[in-house]
């Protein structure tokens, strides 16, 4: 089973996101947890025991700590979990810090779920 970690501050990315992969839940080979800004994230990755969370998919604007923010702490405190930011188109300034931080891989906005599951499969 994969388990990803979706941090985005819009709440109706959980229900996209459900829908989205209501086959692969339902199956069991997916599951996902929210957390709607990089503070609950940091709280909920750092409380998993075991750990067991193998991609963090996090937008880059988010108000208080950004993904960029969230992404260089997660670099160093769980530097093995792969994340992937969310971007939005021509938002190059962000791509290029998100990659130098460590990003493992990126997908922008609106959200291409076909898209996204491959890059799931290429990086777990």
């Amino acid at each position: 089973m994969i388990k990803i970690l979706v941090v985005d501050d819009e709440t109706d990315v959980e229900m996209l996101f459900s829908q989205r992969f209501r086959k692969e839940i339902r199956n069991e080979e997916v599951r996902i947890n929210f957390a709607f800004n990089g503070e609950d994230a940091l709280k909920y990755l750092r409380s998993l025991d075991p750990f067991d969370v193998v991609l963090v998919l996090s937008d880059i604007n988010m108000p208080g700590m950004t993904g960029l923010q969230l992404l260089k702490i997660i670099k160093t405190e769980f530097r093995d979990l792969r994340v992937m930011m969310v971007t939005a188109y021509g938002d190059d300034n962000n791509y290029q810090t998100a990659k130098q931080i460590g990003a493992d891989d990126f997908i922008t906005k609106p959200v291409d779920f076909n898209l996204l599951r491959e890059k799931i499969r290429q990086l777990t």
